[in-house]
């Protein structure tokens, strides 16, 4: 049953790319592989995956790649009327660039950018499209992300993808596409995933239609699409992408190429988030050897990581614990010991450890991954240190210390809490925290820390995911403790459409809410509802699930009791739930003289 489990911290956004662009060539370059990709391995369902291995195409914003720095002239006072000028835009567009790569401050350059906009606008001629105008709008975009205003660069670059027309040639489907991958990018860091990827398909789909379906271009395109998938927790559209990623680069690349490589990591992911370890294994090892021919020392650690966590979901323990260590060996000396990567092998150590039984050298495995990210090493980022005490926090959950997990996670949260794209990390973390707060007994601060998490879901549009459907129950329960039963009954309706659309009926998580709910309409008054439930229920487990389950006797009884209470015997012929559960439908006010422990609520 669902109840009150934990729950794992949901992916890190991807880092939005913003770089300004200074051609067109993005068409070639956007979704560029990397050769240094490190998956991680995703929790169970419905807990969340970790993000895909970063790429080149999802790198970390850089306004230039100019590696000397020019000084830009000083603003120049540009009459409105010369923007007319048509050589005025361009020089606009040059300053722009130029203020970035000095250094001046994107507030100037973003002046500039904005200026030649309008002029290439009014220069443009009359019903014809033009490229430079969506060129400055991606500029203007890119530095409106750099000074974390993405909710300005949405509206810039929904109007720079309809400026080119693609019927009109290879330049203006490449300025298409790169704007609908921007665009894709800055939802992305919004958290509005579905809407990102939406982008990133119209995107594919214009290259394909420019490049031709095996152009090994659109397979760095579908690898993008395939690991924002990932993150969205649609397994099957990803591994679709990713297969056709392997059979373009299979064509096009030599064997055992850096490439191939890359996507073996990538399915790998996604085989283990669906369960199939064996498969997943296998792109691995596979992905190991292509590393070891080109000599990639650290990636090849990075897979032993990756290794080791498969043998330890099949329980192979003796395995896992020589893929990890020879790891560990290659990270320290490669990186230095007080590296995180050093920190995150310690983290898998120890919950290796933990599950074999071993709590002191799990403890100890956990304090050493901890006094790293306690002085971390320069350039390490905010999120890898969050990441990696979120993960520890779960391990001291485990071991029933709930105090110093929920320590973890507040630290975790605001080391987050400033940094934009990550709304759905942190909702993950005030989910796990509500988990923490409702263990020790703080029931108000429990609902609080689940509401804030619904809230950031909501916006970033999970409201359909297992996930986000756990969450809710776990609300849900909070609220029972409180007394706010009313508020519960509509969690648990919501939470319960949810899981029986992406879980189905007979799934744990379902049949807990089911029991949830059943309790409230008790509480409520609301006793045939409860028995319709109940009653359902039981018929699940007799015809599909089998009665040896000790909630099945559990549950008879408590029907038992509401069909005493109502006069009536068991209907064994239980109606359909599909219209039974109305939430406009008028609740009972009636005092509840039951108590509380005895309504059958699942934790």
């Amino acid at each position: 049953m669902p109840g009150l489990v934990s729950v794992k911290t949901p992916p890190e956004a991807p880092p939005l790319r913003i770089s300004v662009p200074d051609t067109h060539q993005q068409i070639q370059t956007h979704s560029q592989g990397s050769e240094s990709r490190n998956p991680r391995t995703p929790p169970q369902l419905p807990k969340k995956p970790p993000s895909p291995s970063p790429s080149t195409s999802r790198a970390k914003p850089s306004p230039d790649r100019a590696s000397v720095k020019k000084k830009p002239p000083e603003n120049p006072i540009v009459d409105e009327s010369s923007l007319d000028n048509p050589d005025l835009g361009p020089f606009l567009l040059k300053l722009a660039r130029d203020t970035i790569a000095s250094g001046d401050g994107p507030n100037k350059a973003l002046d500039f950018a904005l200026r030649a906009a309008k002029s290439f606008e009014r220069c443009a001629a009359e019903g014809e499209p033009s490229l430079d105008l969506a060129m400055s709008l991606h500029v203007v975009s890119a530095i409106y992300c750099s000074l974390g205003r993405f909710e300005e660069a949405i509206p810039v670059l929904e109007r720079a993808v309809r400026v080119p027309e693609v019927s009109r040639g290879a330049d203006h489907a490449l300025a298409a596409f790169s704007g609908y991958m921007q665009l894709g990018d800055t939802y992305s860091m919004l958290g509005q995933v579905d809407r990102s990827i939406a982008c990133y398909e119209e995107g594919l789909k214009i290259q394909t239609e420019a490049l031709g379906e095996t152009d090994p271009r659109v397979g760095e395109t579908c690898r993008y699409l395939a690991e924002a998938h990932v993150q969205a927790m649609q397994f099957n559209e990803a591994e679709n992408l990713c297969k056709k990623t392997l059979e373009i680069h299979r064509v096009h690349s030599a064997p055992a190429s850096l490439e191939e490589a890359a996507d073996r990591r990538l399915m790998a992911l996604i085989c283990e988030a669906k369960g199939d370890y064996e498969s997943a294994l296998e792109h691995l090892v596979l992905a190991s050897m292509a590393m070891i021919a080109n000599g990639q020392d650290n990636e090849v650690a990075a897979i032993d990581v990756s290794i080791g966590n498969i043998y330890l979901s099949l329980s192979r323990f003796d395995e896992a614990v020589f893929s990890y260590q020879k790891a560990l060996t290659v990270f320290k000396s490669s990186k230095g010991d007080n590296h995180p990567s050093v920190a995150s092998v310690f983290v898998r150590l120890a919950d290796l450890y933990y599950k074999t039984g071993k709590l002191r050298e799990s403890k100890s495995y956990c304090e050493n991954a901890l006094r790293i990210y306690a002085k971390p090493v320069p350039g390490t980022s905010a999120e890898e240190i969050a990441g990696g005490m979120t993960e520890i926090s779960a391990i001291y959950e485990s071991m029933n210390d709930p105090q110093e997990a929920l320590k973890l996670l507040q630290k975790a949260m605001k080391l987050l809490e400033d940094k934009p794209g990550q709304q759905s990390t942190i909702a993950g973390i005030e989910a796990r925290m509500g988990v923490m707060f409702y263990m020790i007994g703080r029931y108000g601060e429990a609902r609080d820390s689940f509401e804030s998490a619904v809230e950031k879901l909501r916006a970033s549009g999970e409201r359909k995911s297992a996930f986000f459907g756990v969450v809710l129950n776990q609300m849900g329960l909070a609220c029972v403790q409180l007394f706010k039963i009313d508020e519960a009954v509509e969690l648990f309706e919501e939470a319960r459409g949810i899981l029986e659309q992406e879980c189905g009926p007979c799934h744990q998580d379902t049949l807990g809410v089911y029991s949830n709910l059943a309790a409230t309409y008790d509480a409520t008054g609301r006793v045939e509802d409860a028995i319709e439930i109940l009653e359902y229920v039981l018929k699940l487990r007799e015809e599909k699930l089998g009665t040896a389950n000790p909630d099945f006797e559990d549950e008879k009884n408590r029907l038992s009791e509401l069909l005493k209470e109502a006069g009536r015997t068991r209907n064994r012929k239980a109606k359909s739930l599909e219209n039974l559960i109305d939430p406009n439908s008028k609740k009972t006010k009636k005092e509840v003289t039951k108590r509380w422990s005895g309504l059958g609520f699942r934790h």
